[in-house]
């Protein structure tokens, strides 16, 4: 199995991917191949709106570090999303991201009944916050999950902490880190 992990946050030790580090280690273990990608660290611009994926080519026109992972995702079998909340939704890093996903739409995705130019994947959205109001929020994985499932990410899930902010860096409760390795177990049986 295959399994991609893109790290939305600017935090390279920070809670969220601290989480989705611990469940690339355990997929690992259990014999998946990781690739993950510090979205922060790479050079890329968000979708241009010039419709080159839908007028010709089959993947995004763009030339910079995001191709490399967009290349990744349509060879993974997994994607695992992973972001803080930032101002009520996933950091500008993983939205540049999504936005650039647009690609992988054929162009009459509008009607048609398989929209997407990727095999159907399996999806792990980790999301991470500060406030302990589980109300607070709770729109941003449904909100992206219609769209994911669009693009091809057909089997979703979501690890979401809430309660845990900068403040606590590298002290994600044990509690969370076993309920990680558990979900990873899950979908690597």
């Amino acid at each position: 199995m295959k399994i991609v992990s893109l790290l939305g946050s600017p935090r390279t030790k920070g809670n969220s991917a601290t989480i989705a580090n611990r469940f690339t280690e355990t997929a690992a273990k259990l014999g998946a191949q990781i690739r993950t990608f510090e979205l922060n660290r790479l050079s890329y611009r968000g979708c241009q709106g010039c419709y080159a994926c839908k007028k010709g080519l089959d993947h995004c026109v763009l030339k910079d570090d995001l191709a490399e992972v967009l290349a990744a995702v349509q060879g993974a079998d997994v994607v695992l999303l992973a972001s803080p909340v930032y101002y009520g939704d996933v950091t500008a890093q993983l939205k540049g991201f999504i936005d650039r996903c647009y690609s992988y739409l054929k162009p009459d995705y509008l009607t048609n009944p398989e929209p997407s130019r990727l095999e159907p994947k399996k999806l792990v959205f980790v999301l991470t916050q500060g406030n302990p109001d589980e109300g607070l929020f709770a729109d941003i994985f449904p909100r992206y999950d219609g769209f994911l499932r669009w693009m091809g990410f057909t089997d979703t899930s979501m690890i979401r902490i809430c309660g845990i902010g900068p403040a606590s860096v590298d002290e994600v409760p044990e509690k969370i880190l076993q309920q990680t390795e558990e979900a990873a177990k899950a979908l690597m049986a």
